[in-house]
């Protein structure tokens, strides 16, 4: 593992939300390859607890078991060579989100890279207009904008101080495209896409702000990413059917590290990138 420096010769140290599995895992993984240390937050601790949540509060789905750990993450991430942290995080609770970014901090004194990964799962995501209770539609945008960019305000002013960092956010194309059919026929749901709509803002923004002073910000479509969850779920199958065609989480993980890392991503900056796109360009995954 090469060794990546921050300018005052300290190891940089990332921050994966959602790291127990999917794209957040394959992201925490790629960090520690780049030479990162790895701060790994999820609800699943341990192996076996991972559940499956029904993304539809009109048509619910049963509970299934899905692989995935932060204890397993933190071993891969480990046998690399690179320190890991795992953090037990609820998305949707306030104070366990303040709390990881304190005990980061405290623990490690800095965050230099912050990938934004983890999502609100459950019913309301894939719900229509008409059967969307009001309640779910808050709840997404809780955890897919209102506690990312907690996290954001929690961890930016240490990177202010230090004069680098980065900010990476895991975004989706339903924030700006418009779905092919209605959510559970190929399309998505208005809560999921609107969250994730707000949230893409908070990119712009950043960079706005921020990118002057050294602190960079990127957002990341991902396209339909064949997750274990999106397996135990089904979810995956209406949307092949729709013609969608699905991709390896290592694909947007790869992308999310080069972000985090890479001095060149400064031009891309207060962009939303194609994680599909951009692999290929830069060759990140040559198989």
């Amino acid at each position: 593992m090469s060794k990546l420096l921050t300018k005052d010769g300290a190891t940089p140290v990332a921050l994966v939300t959602g790291a127990s599995r999917g794209i957040g895992r394959c992201g925490a993984l790629a960090l520690a390859r780049a030479g990162c240390d790895v701060v790994i937050t999820a609800r699943t601790v341990r192996e076996g607890e991972g559940r499956s949540a029904p993304s539809s509060s009109a048509f619910p789905t049963e509970e299934m078991p899905i692989p995935g750990s932060l204890e397993t993450t933190a071993s891969e991430i480990e046998a690399l060579g690179a320190r890991c942290l795992p953090i037990r995080m609820d998305l949707m609770d306030r104070q366990s989100v303040r709390d990881v970014a304190s005990e980061a901090l405290g623990t490690w004194g800095r965050v230099d890279v912050l990938f934004n990964n983890a999502i609100y799962q459950g019913p309301g995501t894939m719900d229509t207009i008409l059967d969307l209770p009001l309640e779910l539609a808050e709840q997404c945008i809780i955890g897919d904008y209102i506690h990312p960019l907690l996290l954001i305000q929690l961890l930016v002013p240490q990177m202010l101080e230090r004069g680098e960092g980065r900010i990476v956010n895991m975004l989706s194309e339903a924030s700006f495209m418009t779905p092919p059919a209605p959510a559970g026929k190929g399309g998505w749901g208005v809560a999921y896409a609107a969250a994730k709509a707000a949230f893409h803002r908070v990119t712009d923004v950043s960079h706005v702000e921020f990118f002057d002073q050294g602190v960079w910000s990127f957002s990341i479509a991902p396209g339909l990413t064949l997750t274990e969850s999106m397996k135990a779920s089904g979810t995956h199958k209406v949307l092949e059917a729709a013609g969608a065609v699905p991709a390896p989480p290592e694909i947007a993980g790869e992308v999310a590290a080069w972000l985090g890392t890479a001095p060149e991503a400064a031009a891309y900056s207060g962009r939303m990138v194609s994680s599909r796109s951009l692999c290929r360009e830069l060759n990140l995954l040559p198989d």
